[in-house]
């Protein structure tokens, strides 16, 4: 369902009043192509954080999980203690579940083999969808897919290397948010661009 923005824009979420953050994140980051590994990484342990929850619940804890992870600087994630992992646990501003805190160590490590194989993240990611951007024509977010041949081959693959939270229904939403995949709605005013 397309949302009539109060500043006129037809946008297929965040558009309504008191959820400016979520439209901003609408408008400027989901379905754009990311080639920064950085990025990308941290894309990839908020996607993991959201598992079980809504998208909206993560966006207002972003900073929380910026400065819980370093920043998402992989390397210092994956040299995070077990004692810090475990103070995490007591920390407001992110989701406290420990299995989803000790993944965003795991996966920086698994990450950073990634970017020694194919020299960055973005290199290996990309290939998935042969180093081009999939733009739908969707009407309805109903016809939206949850999983593509794609991402289960994304993320069996990304399971097989020893990451963890990357399903194939995970994995599709990361690939909507870093532009593997442009999902934005037929009427939205970023579809096109």
């Amino acid at each position: 369902m397309i949302i009539m923005s109060p500043d006129g824009k037809k946008r297929c979420f965040g558009g309504q009043p008191g959820k400016e953050f979520y439209a901003e994140y609408h408008d400027k980051e989901w379905g754009i192509p990311v080639h920064d590994d950085q990025h990308l990484f941290e894309m990839l342990i908020l996607e993991g954080a959201q598992a079980g929850l809504s998208w909206e619940t993560i966006l207002k804890r972003r900073e929380g999980y910026r400065q819980a992870f370093h920043y998402f600087d992989p390397i210092k994630v994956a040299n995070m203690r077990d004692d810090e992992l475990e103070a995490l646990r007591q920390n407001e501003n992110i989701i406290r579940n420990k299995l989803k805190i000790y993944a965003a160590r795991q996966n920086a490590k698994v990450f950073l083999d990634i970017q020694k194989e194919f020299s960055s993240f973005d290199r290996y990611l990309w290939n998935f969808v042969n180093g081009k951007a999939i733009i739908n024509k969707w009407n309805h977010f109903k016809e939206v897919p949850i999983t593509t041949p794609e991402s289960n081959a994304l993320s069996k693959d990304l399971k097989k290397r020893g990451m963890t939270f990357v399903g194939a229904t995970i994995i599709y939403a990361y690939m909507q948010a870093v532009g593997l995949v442009n999902d934005h709605l037929n009427d939205c005013w970023c579809h096109g661009r």
